[in-house]
């Protein structure tokens, strides 16, 4: 993995803001340019509240950002398991909100983002800690790229139901690979698995191309890059259709291998 294209590290910044901003510009023009009440690929939202969720959740990352610069003790993490149940009745909070108000809101709040994201030293890309309200306290470079998430999966929920339907680009779907990884370790329900077991996940193009080797436990799920030539299965898929299933929105790849492991594997996560 390059450093231009791995998030974590500073010198990836010019590249990760530029994404940032080209998705974020697609998502507001759609959102505009969309009927409000139309219905999206995402359960039960509608275009107006995949606005409130941008609104929700980028004004809880100043609240992070807050208590991270003043150096005060924010609330314990509340846990990802109930993240999603909370970001959905949060998002349809903010249905009360005209459509122009909640656009000027959701403009205004990402300018603010952009100017804590551009802000950032490159010490304080990795080495600024900022509470996150399910996650606890993670590096600052975390807040731009989970922006890049929401703008980029959020934009294609609206446009999946539109004429306007296309994959992820493949400068957002590249930087977000890394991301899609940590997803899936971070949302496997191991406790009851009987038996370890390995599966591989290759990725078959782009910037962040390569194997990884998943094993899979009571204690939890690892992944680190390997040869995957004595995994029993093998699941392939492009950078774009890799982030789209870690966030659930499509069962994508390729199978090679073990059918049923790779079944096991993929009914793992919970949805965040």
């Amino acid at each position: 993995m390059s450093a231009e294209w791995n998030f974590m590290d500073p010198a990836s910044r010019a590249n990760l803001m530029r994404t940032v901003r080209a998705e974020a510009a697609s998502f507001f023009e759609l959102a505009a340019n969309t009927e409000w009440e139309a219905p999206t690929a995402c359960a039960n939202w509608q275009v107006r509240d995949h606005v409130g969720h941008m609104i929700d959740v980028t004004e809880g990352y100043f609240i992070g950002f807050d208590h991270a610069r003043a150096g005060t003790a924010a609330p314990g993490p509340l846990g990802l398991p109930m993240m999603s149940e909370r970001l959905d009745e949060h998002a349809r909070a903010f249905r009360s909100l005209a459509k122009e108000d909640a656009l000027k809101r959701v403009h205004e709040d990402f300018e603010r983002m952009l100017g804590i994201s551009d802000g950032l030293t490159d010490e304080e890309w990795t080495g600024l800690m900022v509470p996150h309200p399910y996650m606890g306290p993670l590096p600052a470079c975390c807040y731009p790229v989970f922006q890049l998430v929401d703008y980029a999966v959020h934009g294609w929920d609206i446009r999946e139901r539109t004429d306007a339907a296309r994959p992820l680009a493949g400068d957002a779907a590249d930087l977000l690979v890394p991301v899609a990884l940590i997803v899936w370790q971070s949302t496997a329900l191991t406790s009851e698995l009987s038996e370890p077991f390995a599966v591989g996940v290759r990725v078959t193009s782009g910037a962040n191309a390569g194997d990884y080797r998943f094993d899979c436990g009571p204690e939890g799920l690892t992944y680190a890059p390997a040869d995957l030539g004595d995994v029993p299965a093998v699941v392939e898929f492009d950078p774009g259709t890799l982030v789209l299933a870690s966030y659930r929105r499509l069962r994508g790849g390729t199978i090679r291998g073990d059918q049923a492991v790779a079944d096991r594997f993929r009914r793992l996560f919970f949805p965040i």
